[in-house]
């Protein structure tokens, strides 16, 4: 594919009056090559830009616009990038697309750790496949916030766990974004005996130091399927280990109160999971910085279900009429089994005449170390939920399904589900209004 190839014109717009078509490329915006899609919003801020372009068949021209400031030319690429995606440079000891088999999507085995996707869509990124010319370039942009794979503060620890030679220089790297006035949400992805303990503690304390910096750091427990053959031995946290864990976020959070009024650690609900301890409240999260991450997922999914209903409970019963009768299931992943079971039956309290029948999806696929509802694939579901269906319609959460797409981890297409087991399958995005929407059948 042609880099800076142009995919859609705004009709009316300035480009469109200058006669720039879907097909040509763009090469340069008043001089400045232009290498991504922050370049392009970069130089097109000006009143008056001057592009330079090739045509469909290849022939150069140059266009000059006067537009208002701040006002988009109207251009669309092929590539939202423009360029194509930064490819990994890391080795992680704890990847996930190590572990995964054989035989699926191709595009599912490209390991991305590129810093522009991560202010586009929130993707986590390690910083490690970038120079300091680079990380200034984003700075000049103001590309905030920026979610970064942490991991740890340890430089040595660091390259080694990353399996890079130059990832020792995080601190560094955070320095220039602080400098700059960069929003950081970090992550840590924690493998016992390796960045825990006393290990975590100083990552937790060396992050603190640039809270003016970072906003934020969640802390994740590594995934593990069941096929590692061949690579670096690792294990889930103990039930003591996670309570430690939380402990130690704990600590941290008290200081972070005292000095700015936020809790500023989150650990993943996994870990309260683990150590068995109630999931936290909603105050906990805060604004939930660490959502992207499905850190405080759930909570938010209990306050918004509770929230729209105890709104819209008269007016819902009004519309459901006397009467009123359904049944319904809802297919789920290990962890969050107890919660949504819980919601449902809330649910089904509040307005009688709904039945809820919730299925606990064990992960066959990858291994029962993996317990989220997202990497459950089609096989697993439409193998567990055959004969024990008690209505036509099964509810998951749409991120079983590729994203914008109607298709699960093991290629299996949503109809070709349904053909399966006979019923109607709902994807419900992650909004309580929804899923309380979904569960009654009403729009």
């Amino acid at each position: 594919m042609k880099k800076g190839l142009i995919s859609y014109v705004e009709p009316g717009s300035a480009a469109y009056e200058g006669g720039i078509l879907p097909g040509d490329c763009l090469l340069k915006v008043n001089g400045h090559k232009i290498r991504d899609i922050f370049d392009y919003r970069y130089y097109t801020t000006e009143e008056n830009i001057s592009l330079e372009l090739i045509d469909a068949d290849g022939e150069p021209y140059v266009v000059d616009i006067e537009k208002d400031a701040e006002e988009d030319p109207g251009i669309s690429f092929e590539e939202p990038l423009i360029d194509t995606d930064r490819g990994c440079a890391n080795g992680c000891i704890f990847c996930f697309i190590d572990q995964m088999p054989r035989g699926m999507r191709s595009t599912l085995y490209f390991k991305d750790d590129d810093t522009r996707l991560s202010f586009l869509t929130g993707n986590y990124v390690t910083l490690t496949n970038i120079g300091y010319a680079e990380l200034n370039r984003l700075v000049k942009y103001r590309l905030s916030p920026i979610n970064v794979s942490v991991h740890t503060t340890n430089p040595e620890l660091r390259c080694s766990m990353l399996k890079h030679k130059g990832a020792g220089d995080i601190m560094k790297k955070l320095d220039v974004l602080r400098k700059g006035c960069i929003t950081v949400n970090a992550q840590i992805v924690l493998c016992p005996g390796y960045n825990d303990g006393a290990e975590l503690e100083r990552t937790l304390s060396d992050l603190l130091s640039l809270d003016d910096c970072v906003a934020s750091v969640s802390i994740v427990p590594v995934g593990l399927t069941k096929f590692r053959e061949g690579l670096t031995p690792l294990r889930l946290p103990t039930k003591e280990e996670a309570c430690r864990v939380i402990d130690t976020a704990e600590k941290f959070r008290r200081i972070s109160f005292e000095k700015n009024g936020s809790g500023f650690v989150y650990p993943a609900d996994e870990f309260f999971i683990y150590a068995e301890r109630e999931i936290p409240d909603y105050d906990y999260y805060d604004d939930f910085p660490q959502l992207e991450n499905g850190v405080g997922m759930l909570r938010l999914l209990d306050f918004q279900v509770c929230e729209y209903i105890q709104g819209h409970r008269k007016r819902i019963i009004k519309k459901l009429g006397e009467g009123y009768s359904r049944t319904v299931d809802v297919a789920t992943g290990v962890a969050a089994y107890t919660f949504i079971d819980k919601l449902c039956k809330y649910t089904e309290n509040c307005f009688p005449g709904l039945k809820t029948s919730v299925h606990c999806i064990q992960n066959d696929f990858f291994g029962h170390t993996i317990t989220v509802s997202g990497l459950i694939t089609g096989g697993d579901l439409t193998a567990q939920l055959k004969g024990k269906l008690t209505s036509g319609e099964v509810l998951i959460t749409e991120n079983m399904l590729r994203n914008g797409e109607t298709v699960f981890l093991d290629n299996i297409e949503l109809s070709d589900a349904e053909e399966t087991l006979g019923v109607k399958i709902t994807a419900v995005p992650d909004s309580g209004e929804l899923f309380v929407k979904s569960l009654l059948g009403i729009n």
